[in-house]
């Protein structure tokens, strides 16, 4: 059986590692077929391509876009993309503007919640100026001693309704699609079992995505507690969506999951890689 991971961050997004690195160690962790898929941005893909090929990877370009859908934001991820395609380049471009107008926001929040600097301590964190992400402000959080861990950082600062929490528009479903059809590439929706919607709003998420032209969800992923494993198999077979599996890996020791901790799927689905090899 393939050890397939399909969903992992570099410091392009807001990984710690850089790409090559991220293959090096996925491929010690003896993952066999391996996706690169930073947050709007694929500027990292020739890297890692190389990176993987050089270990002995077989490797999938992919991506992961930031959606609004129902006021929440969704990720869906692309793979198997055309990374230089011109729409979906320009449509990740227009998706990460806007970003650093959002961090100054939020630093200025957490300033007033009694945590001072928090745009410059995030910004060495960045590596891609373009894409300061929540994560980058928690890592910083964290080095201040305010918060054990990115978790308890995201309870007490960076959730909906807390002070360093800014809301940001990102695009559309039907452009998210678009742009990864359009790139030649498969959508899939990333970790559905993390989004807050009801079982009927989650069931109107997945009609949506599959009459777009959506593929597969998620089953097994690092943002998935293994009791919505069986849970995701059975609702990726009821809406006859391929199943992906992946880390959701930012960094060593801290992603819930690691490369070689990650069960596989279930034999009850088909899995997105089913005829890639």
């Amino acid at each position: 059986m393939l050890n397939a991971d399909l969903h992992c961050h570099s410091n392009i997004s807001d990984g710690v590692l850089a790409p090559a690195a991220v293959a090096a160690y996925a491929r010690k962790c003896g993952v066999d077929v391996w996706a690169l898929t930073d947050h709007d941005e694929v500027s990292g893909i020739a890297a890692a391509r190389v990176a993987a090929e050089q270990c002995g990877m077989r490797f999938v370009p992919g991506v992961e876009i930031s959606i609004t859908w129902a006021g929440e934001t969704v990720h869906i991820v692309g793979l198997q993309i055309d990374a230089e395609n011109a729409a979906l380049v320009q449509g990740l471009a227009s998706t990460r503007s806007g970003r650093d107008a959002r961090g100054r926001e939020m630093a200025a929040q957490l300033a007033l919640a009694g945590i001072p600097g928090a745009y410059e301590g995030a910004l060495k964190y960045v590596g891609n100026p373009d894409l300061m992400s929540r994560t980058h402000f928690a890592r910083y959080i964290v080095e201040c001693g305010k918060c054990a861990n990115l978790p308890e950082v995201f309870r007490k600062y960076l959730s909906e309704g807390k002070p360093g929490y800014v809301e940001h528009r990102w695009a559309t479903l039907a452009e998210a699609v678009g742009w990864i059809r359009g790139a030649g590439g498969i959508a899939v929706i990333a970790h559905p079992g993390r989004y807050r919607f009801s079982d009927m709003a989650q069931g109107v998420l997945f009609d949506e995505f599959k009459q777009l032209g959506g593929a597969a969800i998620e089953v097994v992923t690092g943002s998935h507690s293994p009791d919505q494993y069986p849970r995701y198999a059975a609702l990726a077979n009821s809406y006859g969506f391929l199943a992906s599996r992946g880390t959701d890996f930012h960094a060593p020791g801290e992603s819930r999951v690691d490369f070689a901790l990650l069960p596989p799927l279930p034999k009850s689905v088909t899995p997105v890689w089913h005829d890639w090899f």
